[in-house]
């Protein structure tokens, strides 16, 4: 009898140990952490404001900021402001991602293009784009072109760097292989290079959504008109605070959306990697 009751103690045992274990392996391998830790944050901003540990007009609880989002997107208000940035941001990364990843492809892969290319390049790159927005203004005026050109700029040297390090960062057995194989220029670029540089180009384009996004806000605050960068600065204006605080989680929500789509894809498309 005791040597039964003995092994329900230590099976009860065992039982809170690996339940305590797979908590601990919860909060450690999952994202479960952080989303708590997020919720503290937020949790701690609210009190500091109804607690009057914060007491500023500019600093309101966070939870009513939340009750005005939530009512700014059932209402449809926040996505008349929010549609045209997306476009913006949609057009100025499309054509920087292209224009980036076929110029590096040429530049990473031939030396004379390296040669003539390089100089100029990292010139301009240190260059902020905030600083080229008065001359931009001057050729493509206040409208979309101008906005969607400050994105695409944005955008450009990042998806542009990280596809000439991936091309040249292929291994030469690589390329010899293919030339004893017969490929041509071309198709060894499409069958070789590419995707052994896929990681790289793909790893620049991640960090360019965040450029975008960026890019986007700084052109739609300095020039006017609509977009959710123009909704931000109007409302800070205006004393609207709790609208220009909605504004900026907005951003956040769209910048993480973005950011699990395209690792989502590109898990897909690298699957084989």
């Amino acid at each position: 009898m005791a040597d039964s009751t003995s092994s329900v103690k230590v099976d009860q045992k065992a039982r809170v140990n690996e339940g305590g274990r797979s908590l601990v392996d919860l909060l450690v391998k999952t994202r479960v952490s952080g989303v708590i830790a997020l919720i503290l944050i937020l949790v701690a901003w609210d009190l500091s404001a109804r607690l009057g540990v914060i007491d500023l007009m500019s600093w309101p609880p966070f939870f009513d900021i939340f009750a005005r989002w939530l009512q700014l997107v059932f209402s449809g208000e926040l996505f008349v402001h929010v549609w045209p940035s997306l476009e913006r941001v949609a057009w100025g990364y499309a054509i920087a991602s292209f224009v980036a990843v076929g110029l590096g492809l040429v530049i990473g892969y031939s030396r004379i293009a390296f040669n003539l290319f390089e100089p100029t390049l990292e010139c301009l790159r240190p260059i902020s784009v905030i600083a080229l927005i008065p001359v931009i203004i001057l050729f493509l005026g206040l409208g979309d072109r101008m906005k969607i050109f400050i994105i695409a700029y944005a955008c450009f040297f990042p998806i542009l760097l990280n596809t000439i390090s991936g091309v040249r960062d292929v291994d030469p057995v690589l390329i010899g292989t293919a030339r004893t194989f017969g490929l041509s220029r071309g198709q060894t670029i499409v069958r070789v290079i590419v995707p052994a540089a896929s990681p790289y180009i793909f790893t620049g384009m991640r960090i360019s959504v965040g450029f975008s996004l960026m890019a986007m806000v700084a052109a739609e605050m300095l020039t006017g008109g609509d977009g959710i960068g123009a909704f931000i600065l109007d409302s800070q204006r205006t004393f609207r605070v709790r609208d220009m605080y909605a504004g900026i989680i907005t951003l956040g929500v769209i910048g993480y959306v973005l950011n699990r789509l395209f690792v989502s894809c590109e898990r897909w498309l690298l699957r084989w990697k």
